[in-house]
């Protein structure tokens, strides 16, 4: 067995340059060769720290990378260092160390070699000083995947120090994405294969940042054509993706507001849609012809119409009307009710707001006006829009154009207005309360809805026509409606109009049990005098025969009603504006109905 003299003589005589260093990172013995090449004497370098005769770029290669490497691995082979000899040469190294335990595994020592360098090893060494110092973003891994060196700036992009990253596996900086794609055996064939282009991988920082980059790589290859190195040059794009993942988010929401929109469109048109009663204009009389011949006249001008009339007249329908016989029929008809809206939120409302406009203000809203582009907007009860707030729907009016609030950007709107109101908006200028040259803006063509009670048997006609409506929506056979009924819907006043007579006639069929209407049970106020007393009492059984329609007479009735929706429709039976469509029925329907009741169409003359 050696003994510890004999072997300190073998260590000091060994004609490779040899250190031995303690666990506190101390020289604890330097062979003769060290000695007689750097010209330092053995009690000058026993007890220092090996970083004192080293060149401050080996200090920090070895406080950074190779002490933490041996730590993890207990060897280096052939890593550059430099000493600086007494005479102050540089001396370039390889060095190649080894950690020595005793057989409890305690530490002992740790022994270092050291070859000096020839030329083509010093140009290698100065090639690396060159690539940690470039600023691009490279990093070379070995044929297993591991961490062989970076350069500074890719330890800056991911924050970490050299000695935290080298002798790693480069999947260790890997996103849990890229992690999980990159196994061992896919990261090795990945490595063999060679070179690649342009690959896009995910990386974490050491404070949890992703960062997405785009690498690209050329390998070296040893003696048997086998990759033993690769250099991988990374790309930063993060920036650009989050760009595009913006403007893909930007675009979304753009869709989904378009979408948004558009549901808004169909629903605004809907609700007027069956707000009017499915867009009919029922009955006959002079007072309703009157008022249809100034539709019409208006209908296919862009002029401004202020549709006036007393609450429940049905000035919605008479708007409907005017749009659908309009050049902009195929444009949106949206609906404005002024007097729902709050003063605060006036502007919002009709011209739209940016994001945090104010509070409350979560996202972009498009307004009213702009809904309405290129069709036509229906102001609903504008005289009670505040007169402190007419000036801003008169700027609009007059220059066609808005802005959305919180917003610079003025955006130009084309619609066509219809106003209506149940007020005096004359008496309210000369009260103060409406502006006048907002009045004359909107009343360029003024039409008057017709109270109900002025418009004679079309109330007959709009009590058939609701019982017949409400009897399908409800599910029920439609109910009769006598004639002293009838006599007694003439005979009030109506002071709600047509809303008042819908509601009236939804309540009887609600509450009606038999197969007769029982109005007197929705309108007690009716004139009922006439009525059989034992009818109302019994019911259905006891209603005499005189008090209901009889078979010919809603035979006749049938007949003259449908001749009446054949005219109005010139004759046409099926399709848009046909009869069958007036009378809400099927066309076959209808066709069977001509043939029956023998209805035929007049000869031209």
């Amino acid at each position: 067995m050696i003994s510890q003299d004999d072997y300190q003589w073998l260590f000091r005589k060994a004609p490779v340059m040899t250190t031995s260093i303690a666990e506190n990172g101390v020289y604890l013995d330097v062979n003769d060769a060290v000695l007689a090449r750097l010209g330092f004497e053995r009690d000058e370098m026993v007890g220092e720290s090996p970083e004192r005769f080293m060149t401050e770029d080996s200090v920090e290669r070895i406080q950074q990378e190779l002490r933490p490497a041996l730590r993890r691995t207990g060897k280096l082979e052939n890593k550059p260092i430099s000493f600086i000899s007494k005479s102050g040469e540089v001396v370039d190294c390889l060095t190649s160390a080894l950690v020595e335990y005793d057989h409890e595994g305690e530490y002992l020592r740790t022994v270092a070699m050291y070859s000096e360098v020839s030329d083509e090893a010093r140009a290698n060494f100065k090639y690396r000083t060159l690539y940690r110092a470039t600023p691009a973003m490279l990093h070379t891994v070995d044929a297993d995947g591991n961490i062989v060196t970076v350069t500074d700036r890719w330890l800056e992009k991911l924050g970490y120090k050299r000695d935290e990253v080298v002798g790693r596996p480069i999947t260790d900086f890997f996103s849990l994405r890229d992690r999980k794609f990159y196994d061992e055996a896919r990261l090795k064939s990945l490595i063999s294969d060679g070179e690649f282009t342009n690959l896009e991988r995910q990386m974490l920082a050491k404070d949890g940042t992703t960062l997405h980059l785009v690498m690209s790589s050329i390998a070296h290859r040893d003696e048997n054509n086998q990759v033993d190195r690769m250099l991988v040059a990374s790309k930063d794009i993060t920036e650009r993706r989050r760009t595009e993942q913006e403007l893909r988010r930007t675009l979304a929401e753009n869709a989904q507001l378009r979408e948004e929109l558009e549901r808004e469109r169909d629903y605004l048109r809907e609700e007027v849609y069956v707000a009017m009663n499915f867009g009919r204009i029922i009955g006959t009389s002079p007072a309703l012809r009157r008022m249809l011949k100034r539709v019409e006249a208006v209908a296919e001008t862009p002029a401004s119409v202020l549709v006036q009339g007393e609450s429940g007249v049905g000035k919605e329908l008479v708007a409907h009307a005017i749009h659908v016989q309009s050049p902009r029929a195929q444009k949106p008809l949206v609906k404005v009710n002024c007097a729902s809206i709050p003063k605060e939120l006036f502007e919002s409302e009709f011209f739209g707001h940016v994001k945090g406009a104010f509070t409350g203000a979560h996202k972009d809203r498009i307004g009213r006006f702009q809904l309405a582009d290129g069709g036509t907007i229906f102001l609903d009860e504008v005289g009670e829009i505040p007169v402190e707030l007419q000036g801003k729907l008169l700027r609009v009016l007059q220059e066609s154009e808005f802005e959305r609030v919180g917003d610079d950007v003025t955006r130009s709107v084309d619609v066509r207005i219809i106003a209506a109101t149940n007020r005096n908006l004359e008496q309210l200028i000369v009260d103060g309360e409406f502006r006048e040259d907002l009045f004359y803006r909107l009343s360029v063509f003024p039409v008057e809805v017709p109270a109900l009670r002025e418009r004679g048997d079309d109330i007959v006609q709009l009590a058939q026509h609701f019982l017949e409506q409400t009897c399908k929506d409800f599910g029920r056979e439609v109910l009769t409606l006598t004639r002293t009924q009838t006599a007694n819907l003439r005979s009030y006043d109506w002071p709600g109009n047509v809303r008042e007579l819908k509601n009236v006639i939804e309540r009887a069929v609600i509450l009606s049990t038999g197969k007769v209407l029982r109005l007197d049970l929705s309108m007690p106020t009716l004139k009922t005098g006439e009525l059989d007393t034992a009818a109302t009492v019994a019911g259905d059984a006891a209603i005499h025969e005189h008090d209901v329609l009889t078979e010919k007479d809603m035979r006749d009735l049938q007949h003259s009603n449908t001749i009446r929706a054949l005219r109005q429709s010139n004759w046409k039976v099926s399709g848009k504006g046909g009869a069958a469509e007036l009378l809400g029925i099927k066309p076959t329907t209808l066709a069977d109905r001509i043939r029956t009741l023998k209805i035929k169409k007049p000869a031209r003359r």
